[in-house]
């Protein structure tokens, strides 16, 4: 493996099997964040030009029937747009519940070194310590990062949606 893999690797085993979890719904989440944001920029306005276009064509645009399909049209669009937001929201509150996980895993590593050997190894008191602290940082940076990512999605979705119920207006 290359040097970036072993140190990433390195950091990793630091922080145990929560590390590697956390690592894991990292991945996920940011799978789901990105695939969102594709969908967004991409997908759903050539989704909202297609219903504009669909919507300019029906003759009847004010009747109580238009209104419903209007109102069908506009709920199937918002279900498409927040698709994955609720599992996003689970998988960053889960970071930071991991990296406590981690935390405490780590301490009774610390607490397993001084039953056994007492204060006098430093060394293996520095592993749990690290155990304890490193997953505790990781889960809270994949969280704030998160948060941030997801505030800036949910902003432009609520903007796109208004645009798109803009343009489908009834007469």
């Amino acid at each position: 493996m290359s040097e970036p893999l072993w140190l990433l690797r390195d950091f990793l085993d630091s922080g145990g099997w929560v590390l590697w979890v956390i690592l894991g719904v990292t991945i996920v989440l940011w799978t789901l964040l990105v695939e969102r944001l594709w969908y967004l920029w991409r997908i759903f306005p050539l989704r909202c030009a297609s219903l504009e276009r669909h919507w300019q064509r029906r003759s009847d645009r004010s009747s109580v029937a238009a209104r419903y399909v209007r109102q069908a049209w506009l709920s199937i669009a918002r279900q498409r747009l927040e698709r994955f937001m609720p599992l996003i929201r689970v998988l960053i509150a889960l970071c930071p519940l991991l990296g406590l996980l981690g935390t405490v895993s780590g301490m009774v590593q610390v607490f397993d070194v001084l039953s056994i050997g007492g204060t006098g190894n430093p060394r293996a008191m520095a592993a749990g310590v690290s155990r304890a602290t490193v997953p505790t940082m990781a889960g809270m940076v994949i969280a704030i990062s998160g948060l941030f990512c997801l505030a800036r999605l949910d902003a432009k979705s609520r903007l796109a949606m208004q645009r798109l119920t803009d343009r489908l207006r009834h007469e």
